[in-house]
């Protein structure tokens, strides 16, 4: 179940299961996109952005975007990514936690795993259950994040695109051990190996902090499911976001994405900083019910 939340308190709202919500928030313009590609029968990523309608706490805390992708059969995938969502928006925002935002979004994505991997221990159908999740918390002008798993954040500024995470898979431990190049890693057999993952294990290991560089008029960002980059590489991303319309950028790589293959889910979450002179118009998004998946008990 895909989700958005784009101006309200409330917790995200289902959105279609291919579909574009798209709208404004204080200096920012997103567009959330998930697409069940060729060959899945549901979808088990979880794409958003969230913010506060407080002023003070868009301030303190900021906007939050995330790209969670889920595995797991009888749909526990999708559970998994749904619980990592909903956890991480409500453990992040409680307005009891006054740490910094490094060590609220640790704290939050812990408690994430924890609860995943109990409902995974308890629960026969949604045993092996997990997710990666990978969130970006936009302070103007600052970038943070936190990340687990193969999901990636990606910043694009002046036409030069830089990778914010780094995936946790046995293919990048080649990489970083030197035993292949990271060209040889966009096309080894064992690239979708995860070596890290929310709810498979009781601890996990969170990377978070806070990104080098400034989120500046013009810049945009993309967070996305690997069902997005197996099939295209950096260079081709960099053109389709260097493009002059969010949306359509965002609908252009998961139509090339699907016609290279689309074995997979696939999900984009893209924002661009506005300059105080630009202006958006938001495409209205219908909203829908969708099945219920089974329910489970949040601590």
């Amino acid at each position: 179940m895909r989700w958005k939340n784009l101006f309200s308190k409330n917790k995200p709202e289902p959105v279609a299961e291919n579909s574009t919500a798209t709208g404004d928030a204080p200096n920012l313009q997103v567009v959330v996109r998930s697409d069940l590609g060729n060959v899945r029968l549901n979808n088990e990523d979880t794409g958003l952005f969230y913010r506060i309608a407080d002023d003070k706490v868009i301030r303190e805390k900021g906007c939050l975007l995330m790209v969670a992708d889920g595995m797991g059969g009888h749909q526990a995938g999708e559970v998994a990514s749904r619980m990592a969502a909903e956890i991480i928006i409500r453990e992040y925002f409680n307005p009891k936690k006054n740490g910094s935002i490094e060590k609220n979004l640790r704290k939050a994505f812990a408690t994430a795993n924890t609860s995943i991997y109990q409902a995974a221990s308890s629960n026969k159908e949604q045993e092996g259950m997990g997710t990666t999740c990978t969130a970006l918390v936009v302070t103007d002008p600052e970038i943070h994040f936190a990340h687990v798993g193969d999901s990636r954040a990606y910043l694009l500024k002046k036409d030069k695109l830089s990778r914010i995470t780094e995936d946790h898979t046995y293919v990048q431990e080649l990489v970083r051990s030197g035993e292949i190049s990271a060209a040889e890693a966009e096309t080894h057999p064992r690239r979708n190996i995860l070596t890290n993952a929310m709810g498979t294990k009781p601890e996990m290991k969170v990377d978070a902090g806070r990104c080098a560089l400034l989120l500046e008029p013009g810049d945009r960002l993309m967070l996305c499911s690997d069902g997005l980059y197996d099939y295209l590489n950096d260079d081709e991303i960099a053109a389709f976001l260097g493009g002059t319309d969010l949306t359509a950028a965002a609908e252009q790589m998961i139509a090339a994405a699907k016609k290279r293959g689309g074995h997979d889910n696939i999900t984009v979450v893209l924002a661009q900083k506005k300059s105080g002179k630009e202006e958006f118009t938001a495409r209205e998004t219908r909203d829908i019910d969708l099945p219920v998946t089974k329910e489970y008990d949040l601590p």
